[in-house]
């Protein structure tokens, strides 16, 4: 028995809410109950079957690389159809209301990881409101945040900086649960959510994924274990220049590199920062795929003494300074996430501030100053939308 009982677990505990309805769900690979059991099959055990599956990016069975498009289908165990919502154009990420004509129910659940940047919670909102045009019912199947729901890091997303990897205005490091979200996105357009947030029991905003004794499933699959969530909202800005981040190995995001790059120096230059919670070690490495596959990488491995201490987004700018010092920075020049125009540093940053202040080599001081104000204003924000009170726990 786990410490904490999921939104899908609650559900299970009361099958007979499903009587009767015609449901399509969105979920992935990781939204399994307590039991480790997926959730259609789940479902579909307990005498509901769904309708309709939707996948999110990565797909419904999380077999795709990042960027890459996910096929629809037949469910192979149920039978029920299934729907990509993420194909190969930035047309496929807002479904259609269309998608969901004959149900009268959306089902939303999936695993998303704190960041920004993780697309999941931009497909579950667009879907949902998708859903409610065509006069569906939505619930929404509450997950703990591996990143815990304590710490608010970074700058606020810029205006003009929407995409797939900045659909809202938050901080890098939000400390939500996609429930949370999903009031938060409420409360901005005016109203009450009309959705319904089931709930999780047990969980505290200050658990780590270790305490909930829950069964980890990467959500994605580069996300292969708690630890790689706690590094990705900085190592994720690797993704926007020409180093690798680590994927096409065993521990992505905790690599960054490239050829030719040293890592020794590399390594000296960020333990100088003197940065909370990490050290930098100095290694080699090859990529079995995307960026540098099958070339021997200089670069270091970020090993996190102090999760509580560590803060991710910063360590991931300090990382981006000192390659700019050491002369290997260079910019992804390929699109990002289905946008060619903004360059994706800003896309990730949310802004020009980041990208300008490497460029021009006047350090990042200034703007890293800015981010204690916005993370405030944010904190005091979402008070109104916490659904697990601040301090204690739920359950």
């Amino acid at each position: 028995m786990t410490s904490v009982l999921t939104g899908l677990d609650r559900l299970l505990a009361e099958p007979g809410r499903l009587a009767g309805r015609r449901f399509g769900l969105l979920a992935h690979g990781a939204s399994i109950d307590g039991a480790a059991r997926p959730i259609h099959l789940a479902l579909a055990a307990a005498g509901h079957p769904a309708a309709k599956l939707f996948g999110p990016e990565h797909g419904f069975y999380g077999i795709e690389q990042d960027m890459v498009a996910s096929a629809g289908g037949r469910d192979p165990w149920t039978g029920a159809p299934l729907e990509s919502l993420y194909g190969d154009s930035e047309s496929t990420l807002r479904p259609d209301p269309s998608a969901f004509a004959g149900l009268d129910l959306l089902i939303v659940d999936v695993q998303d990881i704190g960041a920004r940047y993780y697309t999941y919670a931009a497909t579950g909102i667009w879907a949902a409101e998708a859903a409610r045009k065509a006069g569906c019912e939505v619930w929404v199947l509450d997950r703990p945040n591996p990143l815990g729901g304590v710490v608010v890091e970074g700058n606020v997303l810029a205006p003009g900086f929407e995409s797939f990897v900045g659909a809202f205005h938050l901080p890098v490091r939000h400390g939500l649960t996609l429930g949370e979200l999903f009031k938060l996105r409420a409360l901005r357009e005016g109203g009450e959510p009309n959705v319904e947030v089931w709930t999780m029991h047990g969980w505290r905003r200050d658990m780590t994924w270790e305490e909930t004794d829950l069964p980890w499933i990467p959500p994605s699959p580069n996300m292969p274990t708690p630890g790689t969530t706690i590094v990705y909202p900085g190592g994720c800005l690797i993704e926007a220049t020409e180093l690798s981040e680590g994927r096409g190995t065993t521990r992505p995001f905790h690599l960054t590199g490239a050829p030719g790059l040293d890592p020794l120096a590399f390594a000296r230059a960020l333990e100088a920062r003197d940065l909370p919670g990490v050290r930098f070690v100095p290694t080699w490495f090859r990529p079995q795929f995307q960026k540098h596959r099958g070339e021997i990488c200089g670069g270091v491995e970020l090993v996190v003494q102090n999760p509580q201490a560590f803060r991710s987004y910063r360590t991931g700018i300090e990382m981006l300074d000192v390659v700019a010092r050491l002369g290997a920075l260079q910019w992804r020049a390929a699109p990002y996430e289905f946008v060619a125009d903004i360059p994706a540093i800003d896309l990730l940053t949310g802004g020009t501030d980041c990208r300008k202040a490497l460029e021009s080599g006047a350090g990042l001081s200034e703007w890293i100053a800015t981010f204690a104000a916005e993370e405030e204003a944010f904190r005091v924000e979402r008070r109104e939308v916490l659904l697990y009170p601040e301090g204690e726990s739920n359950g």
